[in-house]
């Protein structure tokens, strides 16, 4: 078994806009620098983000406190510190988010922006607004109904009343199909209140999903306090619901189909022209769905079954990519990052040694986190042993916060 697999090139990037002015919140520092508690508010931003699905994490900073942003970037990315960089920001917003999008790799496909201001944003909404990409979105929002009444106001006079219905308020991250982000960006001749709007004026339609009370922005000293509340409440009447401190939880999965499907063989995310297929309801990949039922198991989400079974017909034939990626987003929407999968394969065809790092950086991309493969007989005993098919064990590793 490889002892360190390298972790996929990611298709989402997260970038952190970090150089605001602390002008509205009386510091004579930028805001992202500014103490929640013992940690920053740019710290606090980034332990939402890293705990978020798999993504390159660009963070935008004052040319000043570039030095600062890595160091908080050390502190929070954990096994995610090789897909995280800072840049030096510019002098708008927008200047800055171009400058974050000129550090996002090439082969990305989605980019989300996020406002380090949102410093309590849950990985939940990340993993809402990916799903909404990955499903064929363009453009993704999330938002928060409006319970206030809202007056137009001139002169310190009310003018008239708003009608409330229909109306949001908006958050982050913000997310967007990569090139349509980037041609808003390059056409852009005015600046614009977020991306949304600057992707909407250039003629794309921009969808929703639901937002979260703890995404707000810090801005005014009040929004500081709330912020410092909410983490280390001053008393138990006014204390916001506790998180449960981080801690892990460990899933294993099994799964075993018989050769005599029909046509190809796929095994661990590949195809294998020249052998018999597995007998499935989808494509019999035993080490994917073993995979799937570990991390499902560690989750608390029930199993294959529940998720993909035979009442799932739009399943039929579906690839490891699409379980894995449903899996993950499964997870991630019930608070949990995959940290890592290690499985097992008991077969005496095909013969993996030749493709297991291959089949590793396959599953690893599709489900976003590290996954590790070994391969092994049993000295021809039993069901793998006699050639009637294969087997998967798989131990999945969770996080939580």
């Amino acid at each position: 078994m490889s002892s360190a697999v390298p972790l996929p090139r990611p298709r989402t990037a997260i970038v952190v806009v970090a150089a605001g002015s602390g002008t509205r919140l009386g510091v004579p520092r930028p805001k992202a620098f500014v103490g929640i508690d013992e940690h920053t508010v740019l710290h606090h931003a980034l332990q939402g983000v890293f705990a978020a699905p798999y993504a390159q994490v660009v963070v935008v900073a004052p040319e000043a406190h570039v030095g600062d942003a890595l160091t908080e970037i050390e502190e929070t990315a954990g096994g995610r510190r090789e897909i995280a960089s800072v840049v030096a920001g510019g002098r708008t917003r927008q200047a800055s988010v171009s400058a974050g999008l000129a550090a996002v790799w090439p082969d990305v496909e989605f980019v989300l922006v996020h406002d380090a201001a949102r410093a309590l944003t849950p990985p939940a909404v990340f993993v809402r607004v990916i799903a909404e990409l990955e499903s064929g979105r363009g453009a993704v929002l999330p938002v928060l109904p409006v319970v206030d009444t809202l007056k137009r106001i001139e002169a310190d006079a009310v003018i008239d009343a708003l009608d409330r219905d229909g109306v949001a308020a908006a958050q982050t991250p913000q997310g967007f199909r990569r090139d349509i982000l980037q041609t808003a960006y390059t056409a852009a001749s005015a600046d614009h209140t977020d991306d949304a709007a600057l992707v909407q004026a250039a003629g794309h339609t921009v969808w929703t999903v639901a937002g979260d009370e703890r995404a707000f922005k810090i801005t005014t000293p009040a929004d500081l306090e709330r912020a410092r509340s909410l983490i280390t409440p001053d008393a138990p009447e006014a204390a916001a619901p506790a998180l449960p401190p981080p801690s892990s939880r460990v899933g294993i999965g099994t799964d075993v189909h018989a050769f005599g499907g029909e046509g190809a063989l796929w095994l661990a995310g590949l195809e294998w022209p020249g052998e018999p297929a597995l007998h499935g309801h989808s494509d019999g990949d035993a080490v994917a769905h073993a995979i799937v039922d570990a991390v499902l198991a560690a989750a608390g989400l029930g199993d294959i079954g529940t998720h993909f079974g035979t009442d799932h017909p739009e399943y039929a034939g579906a690839h490891a990519d699409v379980f894995l990626r449903r899996t993950a987003a499964l997870a991630g929407a019930a608070g949990y990052t995959i940290a890592n999968v290690s499985v097992q394969v008991q077969t005496i065809r095909p013969r993996f040694a030749a493709r297991r790092q291959e089949a590793e950086a396959v599953l690893s991309a599709s489900l976003g986190a590290a996954v590790s493969v070994s391969a092994t007989t049993t000295d021809g005993l039993g069901f793998t042993g006699s050639g009637e098919g294969v087997a998967a064990y798989a131990v999945a590793l969770l996080v939580t916060r």
